[in-house]
């Protein structure tokens, strides 16, 4: 496979993973929520003759008049997935921010759940490809918090979009292709294939080549279905991912140093901050995602949702002089005094710098959104 799966820039936006302290995921809306008024259909000509030249060309991808006609009924111009596209490119947290969300005390509590409850389905799949039950339910966890964040943007609509755009055009154009062939393959209906404002689909987020290369009829109905309620399909789909992608049967992700970890390569991916013994099956992790964060947060994921504790080395303060515990304290106070934080992670996301203007706008400071110790000790 010359690509990972995701490896064209999806970040922990785009996986559905927020910070209580952020604002709503942009990658993923939730099921109970609906979708978002930009991520809707609007009139745009320069999209609309793109298709035309697109239906134009795809017989030559071997797609029927019948698909097309399926696959574009409904479908339209998505301005939301522009702007996410644009806002995503520029996304950067550390790695101490990274896994407080990857990790939160709520992710670990429903992932020790969700493995209980599918835990016959989760053996079956680690006797079959060798990866560890609890490997493929952190990789569940991250990618759509369990299945509750699947997605509702329509797969054909964000990828014709994102082709026309022509920031990614060709590599968009692909995903669109293979949505197509998945729908002319009959595993799922037009109106039925939904994901994230990318492409992303299903319990997992497989994106649509990855799809028509991995995805897995664990069921026995005919059907790949990612999409369902029942999420068997899907971690079986991941299983095979990474036991193509390398995976070794008895081997760790790789640990903390100090922790267990033996052998390996070592890396410190935050300067000051822990280190880690990884193996080659944390290379295979990042097959799925192709990130060093995102590798050590299924990996650390996995470890507590198998009972595991918390890692032991400590992260450096931030670029403003804050440890994680002066930013808890600091989103703490300003909620005590009536400023909206959205919880208390210690991750500055939009909403704590919205709490601090608000703040600092009430007490006659300069307004900057910024935290600092100074404004930690003006909280009192």
């Amino acid at each position: 496979m010359g690509i990972s799966r995701r490896q064209f820039g999806f970040g922990i936006l785009a996986t559905g993973l927020s910070a209580c302290t952020s604002s709503a995921p942009v990658g993923i809306v939730s099921r109970s929520t609906g979708l978002a008024d930009d991520l809707r259909p609007v009139p745009n000509a320069g999209y609309d003759a793109w298709v035309s030249g697109f239906r134009a060309r795809a017989g030559g991808y071997g797609l029927s008049d019948a698909t097309l006609r399926a696959g574009f009924r409904g479908a339209g111009y998505l301005p939301g997935v522009i702007k996410r596209d644009r806002n995503q490119t520029e996304f950067k947290r550390s790695l101490e921010d990274y896994l407080s969300i990857a990790v939160s005390d709520e992710r670990v509590a429903k992932g020790r759940a969700a493995l209980a409850r599918h835990r016959g389905t989760l053996s079956a799949l680690e006797g079959r490809y060798g990866v560890d039950a609890e490997i493929i339910t952190a990789v569940w966890g991250l990618e759509s918090f369990y299945g509750e964040r699947r997605g509702d943007v329509p797969v054909i609509s964000a990828t014709s979009t994102l082709a026309y755009d022509g920031r990614r055009g060709s590599f968009f154009e692909k995903q669109l292709v293979a949505a197509l062939k998945i729908l002319q393959s009959g595993d799922i209906p037009a109106d039925r294939m939904t994901g994230s404002w990318a492409g992303a689909m299903g319990h997992t987020q497989f994106i649509p080549t990855s799809y028509l290369s991995f995805a897995v009829d664990y069921t026995g109905d005919g059907r790949r279905d990612i999409w369902s309620e029942d999420p068997s399909d899907a971690l079986a789909s991941t299983a095979a991912y990474l036991q193509r992608s390398g995976w070794t049967r008895g081997v760790r992700w790789g640990a903390e140093t100090g922790a267990g970890a033996s052998g390996g390569r070592i890396i410190q991916p935050q300067p000051g901050g822990p280190s880690f013994a990884v193996t080659g099956n944390f290379s295979a992790i990042k097959r799925y995602n192709n990130s060093d964060a995102y590798a050590i947060g299924v990996g650390h994921l996995a470890d507590r949702i198998g009972g595991a504790g918390p890692l032991r080395g400590s992260f450096p303060p931030d670029a403003n002089g804050l440890t994680k515990q002066d930013r808890i304290a600091l989103q703490r106070r300003l909620t005590a005094k009536g400023f909206d934080t959205g919880g208390t992670d210690g991750v500055i996301g939009p909403k704590t710098r919205d709490a601090i203007s608000a703040f600092q706008a009430s007490t006659g400071r300069a307004v900057t959104g910024e935290p600092s110790l100074a404004l930690l000790r003006a909280l009192g």
